[in-house]
């Protein structure tokens, strides 16, 4: 069959195996060559390979301690499920990603961030265990205080350490599914930072970033900040009932947009709307914790705007020391191309020391393009100018950098590749973006 990811590029023929227990899955893994697939939201080719095995099927909550938040899950458990079955009670996931759809095992493969990282860190801050499957489908505890090292490297391994079947992670306790949010505008890229340092102490922030603006205007921005309501916050009327917050519509995109939709103009128009809308909204209300944390799940196959040919989206991180330099840089050679992007998103990132974590302090541009040559032949261009500035890029988003890129902005992937290879994993998990980039 054919597969791909989010980004529906590239696509693949491959297999598709869904295991429903261990002892199927190990002998998937004795066989060799394997891709892990959860919910296929990596954007680019990480859970696509000659032969993906989904975790779909290995979804059952296995325990829940009330006092620590501490919740056992095997690895096809969604953030959506945990939170439609826990925030009810209380309780929330400690980092979530852009969307909820995105299975247990997934958020720790990739070791996913969200708009709290500043404050407190990628998913795997989180997560006390994972149960791996080695190459002979053996199968390890691994945690901070056992068999640390593969510990380690699972986290943000993007599922070439190992097989995950189930995890304890912890969940932080909420008063209500509402969020305080605070809403700005920022006329410039300078302002937009300036906002970001100022508001460094919200729990969640995250801005908007119009990629199309030029001159004075570069770079302005839409600057949102968070924080979980507490009952004093909500109106009486909603208190009886704090977490009964409005979600979405969810609609669907029914067909494949036409490729000259997305073109510089209607980008362009978009993203006038987008800052006159969000500028016109400022100030400080209260929203439900779904449009907050996940508005593009708001519409259902939104991937289909960009087109049967798909998009590719482009994140990478720069260092706080050249921050204003290089989201500049990037940010002209996005409109001196005519290339643009209408979801362009700009976070701030705290420390994180980890083995192959995409985090470091500074701020992650993530921007979505339609494939297309215009597209394409901006791509170097971006990815030398995130080298030039000392950063780095987010494979889970990746679909496309060279192994010569990675290994000029991310050396600690070489160590990772000579461990695969003399441990045995390099045999039995795989994927085409892992031949590519030579993990």
């Amino acid at each position: 069959m054919l597969l791909s990811g989010w980004g529906r590029y590239p696509r693949a023929e491959g297999r598709l195996s869904a295991p429903r227990n261990e002892a199927e899955v190990a002998a998937l893994v004795r066989g060799g060559g394997i891709t892990p697939r959860g919910m296929g939201r990596a954007y680019g080719d990480p859970a696509i390979g000659a032969h993906a095995v989904s975790t779909r099927h290995l979804d059952r909550m296995l325990a829940f301690d009330e006092a620590t938040g501490q919740l056992v899950a095997e690895t096809g458990v969604t953030l959506g499920e945990i939170i439609k079955a826990f925030l009810p009670r209380g309780w929330f996931p400690s980092v979530t990603p852009g969307t909820q759809f995105v299975s247990l095992g997934g958020a720790i493969a990739a070791d996913v961030h969200g708009k709290n990282h500043h404050a407190e860190g990628a998913f795997g801050a989180f997560v006390d265990w994972i149960d791996l499957m080695g190459p002979e489908g053996q199968i390890l505890r691994c945690s901070r205080g056992e068999n640390a090292d593969l510990f380690h490297w699972t986290l943000g391994g993007m599922g070439l350490a190992g097989f995950i079947l189930r995890a304890a992670i912890r969940l932080k306790r909420v008063e209500s599914g509402w969020i305080r949010q605070t809403t700005l505008a920022a006329p410039n890229l300078e302002a937009a930072l300036e906002a970001f340092e100022a508001t460094y102490d919200a729990t969640y922030s995250m801005a908007w970033i119009d990629c199309a603006a030029t001159g004075a205007r570069m770079g302005r921005s839409i600057v949102m900040n968070g924080e979980h309501a507490r009952l004093s916050d909500l109106p009486p009327a909603r208190r009886a009932q704090p977490f009964a917050a409005r979600g979405h519509l969810s609609p669907r995109v029914p067909f494949d947009f036409p490729g000259f939709v997305l073109n510089p103009w209607t980008i362009r128009a978009f993203n006038e709307l987008y800052y006159l809308m969000g500028r016109r909204g400022a100030g400080t209300r209260l929203t439900g914790w779904e449009p907050f944390f996940y508005p593009l799940d708001a519409i259902r196959d939104w991937n289909r705007i960009y087109g049967r040919r798909g998009f590719m989206q482009f994140q990478c991180v720069v260092p706080l020391a050249t921050r204003a330099e290089g989201l500049r840089a990037i940010l002209d050679a996005i409109t001196r191309s005519g290339a643009g992007s209408f979801l362009a998103v700009l976070k701030r990132f705290g420390p994180q020391e980890s083995r192959l974590s995409f985090p470091m302090e500074g701020y992650t541009l993530a921007l979505d393009f339609p494939v297309n040559h215009r597209s394409l032949d901006l791509m170097p261009d971006l990815d030398r100018i995130t080298a030039d500035f000392g950063g780095r890029f987010y494979l889970a988003k990746d679909s496309r950098i060279s192994a010569e890129t990675l290994r000029r902005t991310d050396p600690r992937w070489q160590a990772f590749a000579a461990m695969r290879r003399e441990t045995g994993l390099a045999q039995a998990f795989t994927s085409a973006q892992a031949s590519r980039l030579g993990l």
